[in-house]
């Protein structure tokens, strides 16, 4: 067995190879893979605001920011101002961007497909669990 920094490198490994397949896979729409993510997470939290935007599509608040502004050009989100949250914008997906997402999600769902093709299907779910519990790990780790 490798040892753990053999499966560090690895991961990486995969990461780069993964993130170049999706960005490759999703520009011919022209989105890039941090929008796509953007995207995502308005699908899944519905309005946020830009900090917590950035949090969850694992981005700086600054690069949300110019995202924001990007996306929001293009018409893929919009920008609300309840006066629930006084001075906090709020911010979700237009149904061109959802539109957008759907076919982005067909190309990345293809990427996947093809990572996994030599994995058998019953393996799947047990790996799927294990990636979920190293995230986990990592995330409570304090250094």
């Amino acid at each position: 067995m490798d040892k753990p920094s053999g499966i560090a490198y690895l991961i990486g490994r995969l990461d780069h190879m993964l993130n170049r397949r999706i960005r490759d896979s999703i520009a011919p729409m022209g989105i890039t893979a941090a929008q796509y993510t953007a995207l995502s997470v308005f699908r899944k939290h519905g309005q946020l605001s830009n900090a917590q935007l950035a949090e969850r599509s694992m981005v700086s608040p600054q690069s949300a920011n110019e995202m924001v502004k990007t996306m929001e050009q293009r018409g893929w989100i919009a920008r609300q101002s309840p006066s629930t949250h006084g001075r906090i914008i709020q911010i979700g997906l237009t149904e061109q961007g959802l539109d957008l997402l759907k076919k982005c999600d067909a190309a990345v769902i293809e990427v996947e497909a093809a990572m996994l093709a030599e994995i058998d299907e019953d393996l799947q779910a047990p790996l799927y669990a294990q990636l979920k519990t190293m995230v986990r790990g990592l995330s409570v780790l304090t250094l």
